[in-house]
């Protein structure tokens, strides 16, 4: 039932693509600002508290729908919440429209629609960026949003509690942004907890993203840049998906002198330890117009990977 309720999650998506700013994501930012006003008193401790709270509030009612639908034997129904939950959770095409009207515009040369669309996407500067430079962060941007957006909520919905984990999953991401990234919240002791917490559930998922890139793109190339390179970012999960990635399609991401033109990233782009600059640099190419293909190439066989593993897993209990 797990492969289904993802594959019907992905075929729903396809036809039907959540809004980014749907009513469901909304209440949820709502109620984390909410969160934040009440228990934010200046220490990691609140964090803690408000953090566990707004998992609870999320994942205990989700689990327990799930678990009464299992327990009276409701096949069809649980099977209509795993699709729900999957579908509210997976965001495949929450921003694609970014990435694709990006690589339409470059194509057809018009660089200035495509720094317009990567300033809105981002949230950065993005005046006076070349066709190379608006590659470069627009790749960067669609690796680490499709791990968080998808592969992440696949490891997740594949443990024993299904649907709330993968809630917890993408709130635990959402909750270490909103906590920590937002102006006033800069230094903040309330999202230490959310950064800590989000770090160690990503921890193993973006390992496994990463390994999906490297079998489906480079494999050599991916796992040198991953071993060699990913040790280098601030984010250190960034790191590994980006070096895993750009090694994977043979293109430089995020290297050590990316910030020579005195670029200011955006949260979700490459940071690296400015320490390590004179090392060397990071195989491969600098982006292209044509890394935008072979990245929507990747994330696609990467995809196409995972599901053929669930396909298997999922053969192996039916049989056993």
């Amino acid at each position: 039932m797990t492969f289904l309720s993802i594959l019907c999650a992905l075929l729903i998506e396809q036809l039907k693509p959540l809004r980014s700013d749907n009513m469901i994501y909304a209440e949820i930012k709502s109620f984390a600002i909410r969160m934040e006003t009440w228990f934010n008193a200046g220490s990691a401790a609140d964090g803690r508290l408000g953090w566990f709270l707004m998992m609870g509030a999320l994942m205990v009612p989700t689990a327990l729908i799930y678990w009464v639908l299992n327990h009276y034997n409701l096949t069809f129904a649980a099977f209509a919440w795993n699709v729900l939950i999957v579908y509210l959770t997976l965001g495949f095409r929450h921003y694609s429209h970014y990435f694709t009207s990006i690589q339409i515009a470059l194509n057809n040369g018009d660089e200035a629609t495509a720094r317009t669309l990567l300033a809105d996407w981002a949230r950065i500067d993005t005046v006076g960026m070349e066709s190379g430079e608006i590659s470069r962060i627009a790749v960067e941007k669609a690796l680490v949003t499709t791990h968080r957006n998808v592969f992440g909520v696949f490891f997740w919905f594949l443990m024993p509690l299904g649907p709330a984990c993968a809630v917890m999953y993408r709130v635990a991401e959402y909750l270490a942004r909103a906590w920590n990234e937002p102006d006033h919240m800069h230094n903040e002791a309330f999202g230490q907890f959310a950064a800590k917490a989000f770090y160690w559930i990503d921890w193993l998922p973006v390992r496994m993203t990463a390994v999906a890139f490297a079998v489906v793109g480079n494999f050599e190339d991916a796992i040198y840049a991953w071993r060699n390179f990913a040790h280098r970012w601030v984010d250190q999960a960034k790191g590994i998906i980006l070096t895993a990635g750009g090694g994977a399609m043979g293109v430089r991401l995020g290297s050590p002198f990316e910030n020579a033109s005195g670029v200011t990233l955006p949260p979700d782009a490459a940071t690296v330890d400015s320490s390590e600059a004179d090392a060397d640099v990071l195989p491969g190419v600098e982006p292209t117009i044509r890394a935008l293909q072979s990245t929507v190439g990747l994330v696609w066989r990467a995809l196409l990977l995972w599901m053929m593993i669930l396909l298997l897993l999922s053969g192996a209990v039916w049989l056993g």
